[in-house]
């Protein structure tokens, strides 16, 4: 039956499908969200400001599935009393899409922008969430399981494990290091802050190369510069990870095709230079 749904069900769908039980497996079984009102302003402000940027810059009015990602993940994610950032989180991650863009395409995930603008300029006034799944293994065994399969109907699957295998096996190296013991290195992989980045952050289709070899090289680096930001004792390298490599790697795709496509138009002239 849920196979049967999942198959008939629209992919645009399948995401917010996916958010929405992150959020309620988390809050229902650890009490994750700061409240319920501060994650359905930060939802209800980031909808709100992709439908004014969308019919403004483009004229039309947008789909609203990324929105409403990016809204539950500034709402999960943002620990503070206070409410301005749940609404600065919220339009800052919609703003990027309108005005960091290249050739058509954003250059950062929206939310992981967003967050990261937040506690690089609030440090002292926002934190984000930390909390593990704790010794409840069952709740992280049915998100991935939803997760695996929703990823797998969306061909984004092997960016998501490829991630995981490289994070484990970099939580060896670090734990080499650092002395610590290898499952305390590997064990931020089960909190709710990794559901989001590993399901929706790096897998985001806009703002990842199109290569299926290309993807998996990219998470792979994500990883590697994640384990030097922590070795250094970074707060939040996963995100600050993805923050920095994601757009040199879009970046070098959009000239690499460009380069492609000008030899492909004038052969000539390439074989000359």
């Amino acid at each position: 039956m849920i196979r049967r749904w999942l198959v008939a069900i629209d992919n645009r769908y399948l995401a917010p499908v996916l958010v929405t039980c992150v959020l309620l497996v988390g809050h229902l079984s650890f009490g994750i969200l700061e409240s319920y009102t501060l994650t359905a302003l930060a939802i209800a402000t980031a909808i709100a400001t992709e439908l004014v940027l969308g019919r403004l810059v483009f004229g039309k009015w947008p789909h609203l599935a990324s929105a409403y990602i990016t809204g539950i993940s500034v709402g999960m994610l943002v620990r503070t009393p206070l409410v301005w950032p749940f609404v600065m989180g919220s339009v800052l991650s919609i703003l990027s899409k309108y005005v960091l863009r290249l050739k058509g395409r954003h250059l950062w995930n929206p939310s992981n922008f967003g967050l990261c603008a937040l506690f690089l300029l609030a440090p002292a006034t926002v934190v984000a969430l930390s909390i593990q799944w704790g010794n409840q293994v069952w709740p992280m065994i049915e998100i991935w399981v939803l997760g695996g399969i929703i990823l797998w109907r969306l061909g984004r699957l092997h960016i998501c494990l490829t991630y995981v295998a490289a994070f484990l096996a970099l939580s060896l190296v670090r734990s080499a290091v650092t002395g610590v013991p290898w499952l305390a290195a590997a064990a931020p992989i089960t909190g709710p802050m990794y559901q989001l980045f590993i399901f929706f952050m790096i897998t985001d289709p806009r703002t990842t190369v199109r290569r299926r070899w290309a993807q998996c090289l990219v998470v792979v680096i994500v990883a590697f510069v994640e384990m030097c930001l922590r070795l250094a004792d970074v707060v939040y390298a996963p995100l600050y990870a993805l923050f920095i490599v994601g757009p040199p790697t879009l970046l070098l795709e959009l000239w690499w095709d460009e380069r492609r496509a000008s030899v492909i138009v004038n052969p000539q002239r390439a074989s000359n230079a």
